[in-house]
């Protein structure tokens, strides 16, 4: 029977949803604190200098709410992430921040895009996709979940609210789908039993031997090694006791 050898909690499951949100959360302290015109790094639409908004903008936050309404999404989501597509989950942040903040700078028109949200709808679209192309339990499993909590994110995709970037969220839902498909061949595998196999053979399973054709169990001799010679003593040592007979 194969196991999912995927579905095993490692540190990094954990360190690096982390590392990632503490790495947010110092740069608005750095942002408040020390410089706050790095605000102004965000993604500014088809400009040339905009461009570089798309490495720097998913660490940049307008206030205090805007980054607590991120911080949790991106936490949770990014641990399912990890837990349960840790072969790929790097991949689909780095490339995901990238094509969703190309597609921002692309299909936006005017302001200064700034959050982390591209990349939350990057992680909802994404594990929600691959569940379904996935068609194993757990991961379906978790595409509903991720619906049941964040499923009212889809309607923030359009120009539904002044001042949010729907154009930001949009770019990420698209690309989330997208990495779906690209990485559609590295779905996790159902377990799978032997006897579910094709090639399954089943008079030389050893343990369908234990069993006549009615079921019964059989107690089957030990098997013997006839090339295995029974009256060597190589390496036995042999100890005699002598006692004296006084009769």
């Amino acid at each position: 029977m194969a196991k999912d050898q995927q579905f095993k909690y490692s540190t990094g499951v954990i360190l690096y949803p982390l590392v990632m949100l503490f790495a947010v959360w110092l740069v608005f302290w750095y942002q408040v604190r020390i410089d706050h015109s790095i605000k102004s790094f965000g993604i500014r639409p088809q400009k040339v200098e905009g461009l570089m908004g798309i490495f720097t903008s998913p660490f940049l936050h307008g206030d205090i709410n805007h980054l607590y309404n991120n911080s949790i999404p991106l936490f949770v989501l990014s641990l399912a992430l990890f837990y349960f597509y840790k072969k790929i989950a790097w991949k689909v942040i780095v490339y995901g921040i990238l094509l969703s903040g190309l597609l921002t700078w692309t299909i936006a028109k005017s302001g200064n895009h700034i959050g982390a949200s591209g990349l939350i709808y990057v992680l909802v679209s994404f594990i929600f996709f691959k569940g379904i192309f996935a068609k194993h339990y757990r991961l379906i499993a978790l595409s509903l979940m991720v619906v049941f909590l964040y499923g009212s994110l889809i309607w923030y995709v359009f120009p539904v609210k002044a001042g949010m970037s729907w154009q930001g969220h949009l770019g990420g839902l698209i690309s989330g789908f997208i990495f779906a498909l690209i990485f559609r061949k590295q779905i996790a595998k159902p377990e799978r039993y032997k006897w579910e196999d094709p090639d399954y053979d089943e008079e030389n399973d050893p343990f369908m031997k234990h069993f006549d054709e009615n079921g019964n169990f059989i107690e089957l001799e030990p098997e013997v090694d006839q090339n295995s010679n029974l009256e060597s003593n190589e390496g036995v040592e042999i100890r005699y006791d002598y006692k004296e007979n006084k009769d």
